[in-house]
């Protein structure tokens, strides 16, 4: 069926390019990922204009602590000064910020920020933002199927009764529409271990913008490129519904 003028609920974002664009101005690494951060303010309220209820953010993979320390250092001071500047904005503006992903590897200090956050804003349930820190997919499948085993073990489930839809609700999001629309930018064609599970019939959408560059000309793309997309769901296209 077709999605003309239907905006995504849900659009999930690989925000990707923030080192390039840095090197291409013979920036350090960390002004891009500063400007980048203006840009995810720019796409929130642009989301949020165009009738979408839930934006995901791939904000810092569990494979990212690989890179060199001194840019993992710049991050995570990035992440806490927009803490520090936008919680009390996003409280305001009836947005619900959230987190997946692991905390343990982060300071006292920034898992005590992110405490707060979500408690500041958990009442808020006009738009959700949620932020991917420290996520990896086949981590939160992985920690999935170790709560079902553990249920399994304590003698409150059987192994029967795990199905498809049991396993959904105890991965990532499992509060929110699936993501109906995946955006990536910096022309990469991966999906980088974001969203593994979550992401099964979402429409992918790549560009070449770099993320700092992504502008809202590139973001009206992709929702129109979303809206010609004919969403069908394992029916065949003669299927009305």
């Amino acid at each position: 069926m077709s999605n003309s003028q239907v905006s995504p609920k849900h659009i999930a974002i690989v925000m990707d390019g923030n080192g390039r664009w840095a090197q291409q101005r013979k920036l350090p690494v960390a002004a891009g990922h500063k400007a980048g951060v203006e840009t995810v303010r720019s796409v929130l309220n642009l989301a949020k204009a165009k009738g979408v209820r839930c934006l995901t953010l791939y904000a810092f993979s569990s494979e990212n602590w690989r890179r060199p320390k001194l840019e993992v250092s710049a991050l995570m001071a990035l992440f806490s000064n927009y803490l520090d500047s936008e919680v009390a904005k996003l409280k305001e503006e009836g947005v619900c910020l959230q987190f997946i992903g692991r905390r343990d590897r982060f300071s006292p200090a920034l898992i005590k920020k992110i405490n707060f956050a979500e408690s500041e804003t958990k009442e808020n349930s006009s738009f959700y933002l949620t932020l991917a820190v420290d996520y990896g997919g086949r981590e939160d499948i992985t920690n999935a199927a170790r709560q079902l085993a553990e249920q399994v073990k304590q003698g409150d489930l059987a192994v029967g009764d795990i199905n498809e839809a049991l396993l959904g609700q105890h991965v990532a999001l499992s509060d929110l529409p699936e993501p109906d629309l995946f955006i990536r930018t910096s022309g990469e064609y991966r999906i980088s271990n974001f969203l593994l599970w979550q992401l099964s019939y979402a429409e992918f959408y790549f560009c070449e913008s770099l993320w700092p560059d992504f502008s809202e000309k590139e973001f009206n793309a992709a929702l129109a490129s979303f809206s010609q997309r004919d969403r069908r769901f394992g029916a065949r296209p003669d299927q009305s519904s």
